[in-house]
């Protein structure tokens, strides 16, 4: 379809403004990956879309669209962690602590990197795999390498400047055929939308309230786990476990970020050992989040 028609879709205000149809969708995810549209057209679909806003079914669409061009590496017995492109701007990352907590069990982390996206201005995973040694049993996939044509948006997307539909689609590739995965979520209501969007692809499909929208439980928060069309509520705390970690508040260097994995305080490392224990629990390895924190220790 011409793509103005979709332009028109979602920019011509709230009387005019109307969604796409599943197939719309998936035409138009196609045709700015294969970035046969001029980038203004792009860039100008990306900002009304959001402004809208997105439907589930225009995610699922666009969701198929970018399945299809995606080159995918099976890991089995492995968990997808979903984390945003724009990285962690206040605290350090804990998933390669995490990775060594899980060392000795059956379960593979799936992380996937890029450049930086707009709009938090953080630092990457990429910023962070390039400069340590991961465990065996953590898997890291360059978007460059398995998924191009979204990786070549990169540029038009710092320009724009702006979140987008992409934040939301990104994050889940599914780019190691994991039957189970975890994406972190801050506002309650996104729970339902990435529920409707991906949860029948995997297994069981778990939301948490993340630190700075990632998989990463720093402090108490709540865990939903959708499986079999329900979805189950769960509080975690910290404390209840006797961790004591304070949270920054403060913009973290790369350099501070990797000397904490580098050298992790013992509350750090407790923290990771509850972070292991969730993923346990949501990759059916422990019955309950208690268990499998008891058996880490």
């Amino acid at each position: 379809m011409d793509f103005f028609k979709y332009i028109h879709a979602v920019g011509t205000g709230p009387k005019g403004n109307r969604d796409l149809s599943f197939e719309e969708a998936k035409d138009m995810m196609q045709q700015i990956l294969n970035q046969s549209i001029p980038n203004e057209q792009a860039a100008a679909f990306l900002l009304g879309w959001r402004l809208k806003p997105e439907t589930v079914e225009e995610f699922r669409g666009a969701v198929q669209a970018c399945d299809e061009m995606i080159s995918k590496t099976t890991i089995n017995n492995s968990i997808e962690l979903g984390y945003p492109f724009d990285g962690k701007a206040k605290n350090p990352y804990i998933f390669p602590l995490v990775a060594k907590v899980l060392e000795n069990s059956d379960l593979n982390l799936v992380v996937i990197g890029d450049e930086l996206t707009p709009a938090k201005g953080g630092i990457t995973i990429k910023d962070i795999v390039t400069k340590i040694d991961l465990n065996k049993n953590a898997h890291y996939f360059d978007r460059k390498e398995f998924f191009s044509k979204m990786s070549n948006l990169t540029d038009l997307r710092m320009k724009l400047g702006l979140r987008s539909g992409f934040n939301t689609i990104e994050k889940l590739p599914q780019v190691a055929n994991s039957e189970y995965a975890i994406t972190g979520v801050f506002h309650k209501p996104y729970v339902k939308k990435y529920v409707e969007i991906f949860a029948d692809r995997y297994k069981k499909f778990a939301l948490i309230q993340g630190n700075e929208g990632t998989p990463e439980l720093f402090s108490k928060g709540r865990l939903w786990i959708a499986k079999d069309g329900n979805l189950d509520e769960f509080i975690v705390d910290p404390e209840y476990y006797g961790i004591n970690y304070k949270k920054s508040w403060d913009t973290i260097s790369l350099e501070d970020s990797l000397e904490q994995l580098n050298n992790p305080s013992d509350e750090y490392l407790k923290l990771a050992k509850l972070n292991a224990a969730v993923y346990l629990f949501v990759a059916n390895q422990a019955a309950s989040i208690d268990e499998a924190y008891e058996k880490l220790n």
